[in-house]
């Protein structure tokens, strides 16, 4: 199996100050994780039911965190990918993840460029919304092909600080009193709205971009057990800053559309809410919300572009490891031409669904085989981080098990209610 070792090893932080200060692939999570349906979602529920759902987005928070963590800590403690992983529990677990993989790319290829020409069209209406979808598209690929991992990283970190000045910002203008944040914390749950909040907690925090947490770790050069601690550390980071965000748009919807009937449901709800809040505040809450959509969508459709790629590679090499034994000692890098190969499924192919739509027994396998991945990451993690294959001191406690058990149970709920709704 590969080892995810580099040339020029460097020794783990020590201090939680030292820590802080080599925080990277915690950003690119928060950013990439944080799309416009789940900022969107979180302002839905917020609309509806106010603040009574805060303890979910902390949940789901909390949940994503030990998935993402027992990601991470399969890298350092193994010297092997979660592909290699997922291999040794037989061909199931890597046939799923192709299959998932070529369609997922497809859908979400269209979707995440179209969403950020929406927003961009929102700001700059001179280019048709296909026009920004396509310049988004290409102006990823670009970034990502070049192969300097730095760079990116430099510009996920920009997009979260730009989210952080536009999404925590309008929140701070809508403040609810500390009374009725604290009615939030208390678990209800409202007839009618458990898969409601189902929903919500497993919405938070991204789906099959988790698993790419192990390729931006190595690519800081973060190898073996003694890296655990700062890679929990930078997980940490990731995902308080994806709480806050969530919970962010929690209160806008709160705060400013609790009790009304306005429809903002889809990508489109985002315009539709910048209007009212320019008729009410002015032109510049206007750009505010624009903003924050721009940067959560392009934010995200970054992530997707460099790091499910890694994924793709991956799983071609060890298909082929078994006929050709030196790809074992050969970890993908963002220069393979698997690699590059899946970045151009992302941008290329799925151009002609900006103008044809989205084929209908698509959508539906893209949301039956996303309903059924959370579950799936869940069970082989808590196979893999519980076996052999990891040291006794590198292994799952009670807690982590206990988490990810619940974590099964949920999803697969949610899945088994997706596969019920096809018939």
């Amino acid at each position: 199996m590969a080892k995810l070792e580099t040339s020029v090893p460097s020794l783990p932080p020590q201090t939680l100050k030292e820590r802080m200060i080599k925080v990277g692939p915690g950003f690119v999570v928060a950013a990439t994780s944080i799309g416009a349906p789940d900022l969107l979602a979180s302002i839905v529920v917020g609309q509806s039911y106010g603040m009574t759902f805060l303890w979910a987005i902390i949940i789901g928070t909390i949940i994503k965190y030990y998935l993402n963590e027992g990601v991470g800590r399969w890298h350092l403690a193994t010297g092997t990918t979660i592909l290699e992983g997922w291999r040794s529990l037989g061909r199931w677990a890597t046939g799923y993840f192709g299959v998932y993989a070529v369609i997922w790319g497809f859908v979400y290829g269209a979707t995440a460029a179209m969403a950020s020409g929406m927003a961009m069209n929102a700001m700059w209406p001179v280019l048709p919304i296909w026009g920004w979808a396509i310049i988004h598209a290409v102006a990823g690929f670009l970034l990502v092909y070049t192969g300097k991992y730095k760079l990116f990283e430099q510009v996920m970190t920009f997009l979260v600080g730009l989210m952080f000045l536009t999404i925590v910002g309008l929140a701070c203008f809508f403040l609810p009193g500390l009374k009725e944040l604290s009615w939030g914390l208390v678990p209800t749950v409202p007839d009618g709205s458990l898969y409601l909040v189902l929903g919500l907690i497993g919405g938070v925090g991204g789906t099959i971009t988790m698993a790419s947490y192990g390729y931006w770790i190595k690519e800081k050069n973060w190898t073996g057990k003694s890296w655990i601690p700062m890679m929990k550390t930078d997980a940490k980071v990731g995902y308080f800053i994806t709480g806050v965000f969530c919970v962010s748009a929690l209160i806008i919807g709160a705060q400013f559309l609790y009790g009304t009937n306005v429809e903002i449901r889809g990508d489109q709800g985002f315009v539709t809410m910048s209007n009212m809040l320019a008729d009410q505040f002015g032109e510049p809450m206007r750009w505010t919300l624009l903003l924050a959509f721009w940067s959560a969508v392009f934010s995200s459709l970054l992530g997707v572009w460099n790091g499910v790629p890694y994924l793709f590679a991956d799983f071609v090499r060890t298909m082929r490891m078994k006929k050709n034994k030196e790809l074992a000692d050969k970890p993908v890098t963002e220069k393979d031409p698997m690699y590059r190969l899946y970045l151009f499924w992302l941008t290329f192919p799925p151009m002609i669904m900006y103008f044809f739509g989205k084929p209908v027994e698509l959508i539906i396998l893209y949301g039956v085989l996303g309903s059924l991945f959370m579950p799936f990451l869940a069970i082989t993690l808590t196979i893999l981080l519980n076996s052999k294959k990891v040291d006794r001191d590198a292994r799952n406690r009670w807690l982590t098990n206990a988490i990810l058990i619940g974590c099964i149970m949920m999803f697969g709920l949610l899945g088994l209610t997706e596969l019920l709704d096809l018939f």
